[in-house]
């Protein structure tokens, strides 16, 4: 039965949103603050308080998840909902181009161009780009329509490497001509049309006196330039308008993204009232307090609130400094299981991380715990492509009879070698034994004996695998770890630089996972026996991710901080708060703002526990490095309980209750001694000066800056005889 005292299930702010008239308006929604409760509310208070036909309700979202849900509870607050348009910005607009397909030179019947479809119609439109140009230039016209840019247009704010206007127009050409769309077009082309028909204009702003966007935070220019045109705003429409969102959750510039849609929405929309949902439903006192001294670094054009806990109290989060990532990972499991004592599952718990790579370390310890875990939002780390494509490289190299590893690698990248070739390559690979069963003979070297029976250009691409193999062959050095193995075959193959393609276009992190594989290979010597070692590691990991396969909705979550976004969980670990992993280390400016509204996000996921971690020392490029803390955490650091050894420096004016150091005096004394900015004399690499003071692990660290352009680490306590101090 439809619901009839919901309003008085809103609190002061959220009812002054729902009842709100006349006027554009922003409600500034805070993280927890049950937005989504406000616009579905809002839907049902117009149908029934203000006689709107909800035939005449426009609203639009981001995700068919999202558009679902409004539906489903705005129709359990009133049925007539059903009649309101509530859906994504993407199926609007194809509902649009379908009423006016001959406006925008389409069929009625047009369908919508995938990825692939587009990078075909793009190899037909100009043949001799690669396959990585043809889909780097997909990705840039994707990206131009995003901004509403035609092939006419200056693109050079995109920084093509190639002539983009005349690839964007060729491409355009063939797409008109096939009558259909691409998903870019589905925003772009009504913004066109409503911009050059004033009749279509005039029944849309007729049709849509309502029109409210969810998540406005998210949008990109092509969307506010719909919105615009949707509303009417230039033209005086007297249309409502309202979008709900939350300048300090803008996370996703990278997918287009405009941040200063919401920041300047009251200036493009005149008289346009901001209400602000402040109060958060879902997380204690002592988390949104640590969350708010994140934010409140930022002084990018924020629109300021301030959230106010419904949950007062709750135990302070806990900073965790840790050695390094395996005992990151060992921190992480006993949490859980210490939790499950005290009658907390599985699934209460949620892991984020910065980088999908970063998900290796802890589902190799919950397996081997046998904790069972999902990962959301991307494959499990070893059923990834770049994963298996790299395996199979080295599990051919380890035995040249592998067909199936053999079959993987040896077009990929593509070597001109296909399908038909591999069979032919197979067959005469294979004898009978005296029994009449098949038994394989070495495919390197069977490939080697037929590749002058092959086409020129299967055979050049023989050639280059069979010279891959026999130079890595010759590649093991006992003296080394095995990670410059696994890095050499990788680079060799030209595997990274394959996967570095689908990075730039597709905003994947393949290249980061494919070098998490190589510092997995550190411990092992650079032999043969350790690389069986290394997979045979591998396979029994494998072997226990089998075993742990039926894990029901009991597990615990792991995920990018990109992909919590709209979830929550009882309790909250955020790991590798270090510089260079969070935030990375490119970021300054706008960018470090969005990475610091990420943290800021993941806070803000936990109801009841949070805790972070950061290492003295992570892996990376196959070495292990000394890392600093992330600026993040110093930044909030009295609201945390800090545990384990902080880095040297790092409670200073925080309070020794809060933080201890746990260094002596011989520590301080070196750390006197050896300041940022000492000019400095090293025999090997010359003048230098001291970049960089810190501590990690109880060792204090230096960093030197030569003029050579090199820039090393230095543990005075040790190396001081190496380095001669410079009185300037």
């Amino acid at each position: 039965m439809p619901d009839n005292n919901y309003l008085d299930k809103l609190n002061e702010e959220q009812r002054a949103a729902v009842v709100h008239e006349g006027s554009p308006l922003l409600i500034l929604a805070g993280a927890g603050s049950g937005k989504t409760r406000v616009i579905t509310t809002k839907i049902a208070y117009l149908i029934k308080e203000k006689n709107i036909d909800p035939w005449s309700i426009l609203s639009v979202t981001f995700t068919k998840k999202a558009a679902n849900e409004m539906r489903e509870r705005a129709v359990a607050l009133d049925e007539r909902a059903a009649d309101a348009k509530i859906q994504t910005f993407h199926s609007f607009g194809a509902w649009f181009l379908r009423k006016y397909a001959e406006h925008a030179g389409l069929e009625p019947s047009f369908t919508v161009y995938d990825d692939d479809d587009v990078a075909t119609l793009i190899k037909k439109a100009e043949p001799s780009l690669s396959t990585k140009e043809i889909r780097l230039a997909a990705h840039q016209i994707s990206l131009a329509k995003d901004y509403c840019l035609t092939p006419e247009d200056d693109l050079s704010m995109i920084g093509s490497e190639f002539d983009l206007n005349d690839i964007y127009s060729k491409y355009q050409k063939r797409l008109r001509a096939t009558g259909n769309a691409d998903f870019g077009d589905l925003i772009m082309l009504p913004v066109q049309i409503l911009e050059a028909y004033s009749d279509i204009a005039d029944y849309i702003h007729n049709r849509f006196k309502v029109i409210m966007v969810d998540e406005y935070q998210d949008s990109n220019i092509a969307q506010y330039r719909l919105l615009q045109c949707l509303s009417g705003v230039k033209q005086g429409s007297s249309t409502y308008v309202c979008v709900v969102g939350d300048d300090d959750q803008s996370i996703y510039k990278f997918r287009g993204a405009e941040v200063e849609n919401i920041l300047t929405f009251p200036d493009k929309f005149p008289g346009t009232e901001i209400i602000k949902l402040e109060r958060n439903y879902r997380s204690t006192a002592s988390i949104l307090h640590a969350a708010d001294l994140v934010v409140k670094k930022n002084h990018h054009g924020s629109l300021e609130k301030t959230l106010i806990a419904d949950r007062e109290g709750g135990g302070k989060p806990v900073l965790a400094f840790l050695p390094d990532q395996n005992a990151e990972a060992t921190f992480v499991a006993d949490l859980v299981m210490k939790s499950l004592a005290g009658g907390a599952k599985y699934s209460d718990w949620a892991v984020l991380y910065r980088t999908n790579a970063q998900s290796l370390g802890f589902e190799k310890e919950f397996l081997h715990r046998k904790i069972p875990y999902v990962v959301v939002g991307s494959l499990k780390f070893y059923e990834r492509e770049e994963i298996k494509d790299a395996l199979a490289y080295i599990s051919f190299f380890a035995n040249h009879k592998d067909e199936i590893s053999f079959r993987r690698i040896i077009n990929k990248p593509t070597r001109g070698i296909g399908d038909k070739t591999q069979d032919k390559l197979m067959e005469s690979a294979v004898t009978l034994n005296a029994e009449g069963a098949p038994v394989y003979s070495d495919l390197l070297e069977n490939i080697r004996t037929h590749k002058d029976s092959l086409s020129k250009k299967a055979g050049e691409g023989a050639d280059g695998f069979i010279k891959l193999f026999d130079t890595l062959a010759n590649c093991f050095d006992e003296n080394k770890p095995l990670s410059d193995f696994i890095e050499r075959v990788i680079h060799d193959s030209s595997l990274d630089e394959y996967h570095r393609a689908g990075d730039e276009i597709e905003g994947t992190t393949r290249v980061q996972n494919l070098q998490e594989l190589v510092n997995t290979a550190v411990p092992y010597k650079c032999t043969m026996e350790g690389l069986l070692q290394f997979l045979d590691a591998i396979n029994l990991d494998r072997t226990l991710d089998a075993e742990n396969q039926a894990v029901g909705d009991n597990a615990v979550t792991l995920i990018t901080l990109h992909n919590t976004k709209g979830l929550e969980y009882n309790k909250v670990i955020i790991t590798g708060l270090e510089e260079g992993v969070f935030p990375r280390m490119e970021k300054t400016g706008a960018e470090l703002e969005e990475e610091r509204r990420l943290f800021y996000v993941g806070i803000t996921r936990a109801r009841d526990e949070l805790y972070i971690t950061s290492t003295s020392k992570r892996c990376l490029y196959g070495r292990w490095d000394f890392m600093r803390p992330s600026p993040f955490i110093k930044e909030a650091a009295e609201a945390f309980t800090v545990i384990g050894q902080a880095p040297f420096g790092f409670g200073s004016g925080m309070g020794r209750s809060s933080v201890s150091d746990g260094y002596g005096a011989e520590v301080d004394a070196v750390a006197q001694k050896w300041k940022k900015g000492l000019h400095v004399y090293h025999d090997d690499y010359g003048d230098g000066a001291v970049v960089a003071a810190y501590s990690n692990s109880g060792e204090y660290v230096i960093e030197v800056q030569f003029a050579t352009g090199q820039r090393k680490k230095f543990l005075p306590k040790y190396q001081a005889k190496s380095l001669e101090i410079i009185k300037d």
